[in-house]
């Protein structure tokens, strides 16, 4: 397996430079107790007019508890640890697109889940990345509180500063609960957001190239 040269791994760790909280203004501070978290979901309960002692609910504080640790488990990940070991170098200069990847998130402003796929495009200058890193690296910001705008520049960044490539694209396409189950309500309305950097941005075939690849249906 190739090992990351002491450059290779200053270019990672600068991707994690801001703890992911400061990023959207919150102060780090030492995390609260699971108690004290289930003890604030037993209010919850009794704030929308449940009885948290009810047998159906006894355990509902600890369980979602034990759900948000797993949604936003992201929190506990760093790009350095996720690549490290899976970059290579490689005399490959052509472009390499993995499509369709799955994402479940959580929506920052209501906590309510959007999901959706991911497509994911690079032009190597030298160097490749294990393909399973690459869903890994969606799921690591996806599983975080999150703006869909947001997460499609942390995966393109955060490839662009690991691999150093000619260029990169993402389009994220989601569906978002917190408009499809409250507030406007429209159940069809979807969500496409794209972040290109190199040559995706400054070459028109390119960015085509890779968007017509992503819309297509099935394999290619």
């Amino acid at each position: 397996m190739t090992q990351l040269t002491e450059a290779e791994m200053r270019g990672l760790k600068s991707v994690e430079a801001r703890p992911p909280r400061e990023q959207v203004g919150m102060v780090q501070a030492e995390r609260p107790a699971q108690a004290a978290i289930e003890d604030a979901y037993r209010n919850v309960l009794a704030f929308v007019g449940e009885d948290p002692n009810r047998e159906g609910l006894l355990r509902t504080p600890h369980r979602v508890a034990e759900s948000m640790k797993f949604l936003t488990r992201g929190y506990d990940q760093e790009v350095e640890t996720l690549l490290n070991g899976a970059i290579f170098h490689e005399d490959y200069d052509d472009m390499v697109i993995v499509k369709d990847i799955e994402f479940f998130s959580l929506c920052e402003h209501h906590l309510l889940p959007f999901f959706g796929k991911v497509h994911v495009g690079y032009i190597p200058n030298g160097k490749i990345v294990g393909l399973s890193k690459i869903p890994r690296l969606v799921d690591m910001f996806a599983r975080r509180l999150q703006v869909q705008e947001r997460l499609t520049t942390q995966i393109a960044e955060a490839l662009e500063e690991a691999l150093e490539p000619q260029g990169v694209a993402v389009v994220v396409e989601g569906l978002h609960l917190c408009m499809l189950m409250r507030g406007v309500q429209k159940q069809n309305a979807s969500m496409i957001t794209s972040h290109m950097m190199g040559a995706f941005r400054a070459d028109r075939a390119t960015r085509a190239e890779f968007m017509a690849f992503t819309q297509s249906g099935g394999n290619r």
